[in-house]
């Protein structure tokens, strides 16, 4: 039988901290000298220190060369990193195309590199992590990424690929050096490490210009960073428990600043965190001083340090993209003026009738107001008004006065001699300059289609209790549902505004209630199906509510000929705005994000297909000319893995049943070491799974990675529980070690060829398709 891991061990030599009420004993009463070693020594280590002996005449190089002996635990994981090394970069570069997300995040680095802005649903780190690899590469930037495009001569992309597969390359280490962590039996050790390094999915997601790799590598370092804490716990303020605490907080920011799944690993540190404090709690030898520390400890490394982290991604993410780009619309009109490129500075201040205008939605991820030549297909049937987050020419709009405002001008005009035959004519070219004010009442004309946006007691498509907006009608037709009534809500700079201040553009924000309806113009992030290109969907509010800023509008371009240009001073943005604003507009488009019910999408799967590979993932062309590359797990690893996910429910529950009947058949520690790991192992799954289920958003396999780790530890964990601590001869645990990592190996070898490429016609890889719902052919 196999001992009791190592801190279930007194080893005096090494390090042995005296119970607390031994320590209370030797105080007398009232002396706070306990409390001031705390204080005193919150950053010094409590261990013991070892004097190792030295070898005499061993030269400077004794003093700074690590021994054999401080060597040999790490020989075995520098055997399996290079092993991975292979598994994950060997033939990297067969496939010369532009492989599956590729097109994505290989754009974005691109961006990093020309300083482009642009946007994407996914926080930043991770793609300046893709742009400095295509730095390193030699890559310049000028590629567009097309999807199956294949690469220039002069883009390095084995290289490009290879840079990003170091993460990969990196977790099956992380992954051996953990199960340690965890104190698993040696042979489970190496049993989790294999899985890891031999899984079909973990292999080939790392091979290519993706975020999973440094996902997957972030993961792996929180979980590690947590257990070596951890295993720090009875040398509580030492240097190294403050090391690996600041490590893993370091370690969670990171990960959310790849991708926000990182929050699941972080709910996996927020629940052990939580199990240890409730447990301190209860140590009533503990002053409340020192307990207060601990959480103050905790305050400042989990939750400041992460914070600190992700805001700095950004940070650095803004000060890079300083150039006008593809994303510029998702953001604010002032965080555009600011970047390189972006004319908005130069558009005239203040606003007047006949300028022509484009409209920011100002709410958290709004965009532009715009029409198009489509009609709606059901509802009022006339031309669409919806929110486009891009510029177009669709935005445009010209501010005219009502039509029976410019009939008076045009009466005016004909006594003063001037020849004019249309309204809306003079209203562009009167030379006499009328600036917009709060309580104005305009129409605004769709520049493209000469249409008015208008509102009617229609309901809305999607927003049924609202008012459908549409664009209709003619220059001469008097419809007075085209009026809309300007109500200012303030301005960025000056402030509240009076009735006789001027409208400035970027600025002033501002409401438009619909003169005859009295309702308001908004976009509240909804968006619209196929027919309308799902852009977001624009209604008029009956319900007036001042603050809710999805009725807020900002005039973004300006065009003005007979008014002076602006200039750059005027405008200026604040970083905790944008970074507010871009966080809530990366949210809105994350949402959107839901599967189309038109549409058939192959690629995606749903979350109860993953545990057990129900379907794989074509990642790029299937033509005999093409290097096929399919997303699917190792068998026995996914199977297994999610055997041993339900085999520790059972167990658990046993265990649990047994002790409420106050029967114990393992030892008290043996128990505890079982809900450790159970917690970080079957909580890291059970985090990184069950909110797929509940989520609208479209799913695919990859999304099951980072769950499969916790999932190959839950098998290590309830082979060791079951079976390697067990009184049962050493053979049949040599056998069942044998059998899964040989089998392990062997189903890798024969799914080579969809990590690594699989070549000619797909019929000759029928040998892959393990079960009937796999389409590799």
């Amino acid at each position: 039988m196999d001992e009791l891991p190592a801190p279930y061990k007194m080893n005096e030599t090494i390090k042995r901290r005296k119970p607390a009420v031994e320590l209370e004993e030797l105080q007398p009463e009232g002396d706070s000298s306990y409390d001031k070693m705390d204080k005193e020594q919150l950053f010094i280590s409590r261990r013991r220190q070892v004097q190792v002996p030295r070898k005499k005449n061993d030269g400077w190089l004794s003093d700074v060369m690590p021994t054999r002996d401080e060597l040999k635990p790490h020989i075995t994981p520098l055997i399996y990193t290079v092993l991975s090394a292979l598994t994950r970069l060997l033939w990297i570069n067969y496939e010369p195309s532009v492989v599956w997300d590729e097109a994505h995040f290989g754009k974005f680095g691109s961006y990093y590199l020309k300083r482009s802005f642009y946007f994407d649903v996914h926080p930043p780190l991770g793609k300046m992590l893709v742009g400095l690899a295509g730095a390193l590469s030699g890559y310049n930037g000028s590629f567009e990424f097309k999807s199956g495009e294949p690469y220039p001569d002069d883009l390095n992309y084995g290289i490009f690929r290879g840079y990003l597969a170091s993460f990969g390359v990196l977790i099956v280490p992380l992954a051996w050096y953990t199960a340690n962590e965890l104190h698993l039996t040696k042979r489970t050790c190496h049993l989790v490490t294999l899985m890891v390094l031999f899984d079909t999915a973990l292999a080939t997601i790392s091979r290519f210009i993706l975020l999973d790799s440094m996902l997957l590598f972030f993961t792996f370092t929180t979980v590690f960073f947590l257990t070596k804490f951890h295993n720090e716990r009875h040398d509580a303020f030492g240097f190294d428990w403050w090391m690996w605490l600041i490590l893993t907080g370091v370690s969670i920011g990171c990960v959310c600043s790849v991708k926000w799944v990182g929050l699941f690993v972080t709910a996996v540190v927020g629940l052990y965190t939580i199990s240890e404090l409730w447990e301190k709690l209860g140590d009533l030898n503990l002053p409340k001083r020192t307990y207060t520390y601990h959480w103050l400890a905790r305050i400042a490394c989990l939750i400041l340090i992460p914070i600190i982290v992700y805001v700095a991604s950004f940070k650095a993410h803004f000060a890079i993209l300083n150039r006008s780009g593809t994303g510029d619309a998702q953001m604010s009109s002032l965080f555009q003026a600011n970047l390189k490129g972006n004319k908005f500075y130069k558009s005239p201040l203040e606003v007047a009738y006949g300028s022509k205008i484009t409209l920011k939605q100002m709410g958290y991820g709004g965009g532009l107001l715009h029409s198009h030549v489509q009609n709606f297909p059901l509802g009022s049937l006339q031309g669409q008004v919806t929110c486009y987050h891009y510029q177009d020419d669709n935005n445009q709009f010209n501010v005219l006065p009502t039509l029976d405002q410019a009939r008076i001008d045009e009466m005016e005009a004909a006594n003063r001699g001037d020849d004019i035959e249309d309204a809306d004519e003079h209203a562009l070219n009167n030379t006499d300059i009328r600036f917009l004010h709060s309580g104005d009442t305009i129409r605004l004309q769709h520049v493209p289609y000469s249409r008015y946006i208008h509102a009617h007691d229609i309901p809305a498509p999607l927003s049924r209790l609202d008012y459908e907006v549409a664009a209709f009608g003619e220059s001469s037709e008097d419809d007075t549902n085209d009026n809309w009534v300007i109500e200012v809500v303030d301005d960025v700079f000056r402030g509240r505004l009076s009735s006789n201040d001027r409208i400035h553009s970027l600025t002033t924000r501002l409401r438009f209630r619909n003169k005859n309806l009295g309702c308001y113009l908004k976009a509240a992030n909804r968006n619209l199906p196929e027919w309308g290109f799902k852009q977001i969907e624009v209604t008029c509010t009956k319900e007036n509510n001042p603050s809710d800023d999805h009725t807020y509008w900002n005039v973004e371009s300006h065009w003005n000929d007979r008014l002076p240009k602006g200039k750059k001073s005027q405008y200026k943005t604040s970083f905790v705005k944008d970074f507010w604003h871009l966080n809530i507009a990366m949210m809105m488009s994350n949402n959107a994000l839901i599967p189309n019910p038109d549409k058939e999408d192959i690629l995606a799967s749903k979350p109860t297909d993953w545990p057990f590979l129900k379907l794989g993932l074509r990642m790029n062309g299937w033509g005999e000319h093409n290097t096929k590359y399919y997303l699917i797990g190792n068998p026995v690893v996914w199977w297994t893995s999610s055997v041993a996910v339900a085999m520790f429910a059972i167990v658990s529950l046993y265990h649990t049943v047994r002790e409420r009947r106050r029967v114990r058949d393992i030892t008290k520690h043996e128990l505890e070491h079982f809900v450790y790991v159970g917690m970080v192992a079957f909580g890291g799954w059970f985090f990184h799974y069950a909110p797929f289920l509940i989520m609208g958003r479209v799913t695919y396999l990859h999304h099951y990675l980072p769950a499969l780790y916790f999932a190959i530890l839950v098998l290590g964990l309830v082979l060791d529980h079951t079976l390697m601590r067990r009184n049962i001869p050493e053979r049949f645990k040599w056998f069942v070690f044998a059998v899964l990592a040989i089998n392990t190996v062997v189903t890798f070898y024969h799914f080579r060829g969809v990590v690594f490429g699989m070549t000619g016609p797909i019929a000759q890889h029928k040998h892959l398709r393990w079960r009937g719902s796999w389409n590799i052919y």
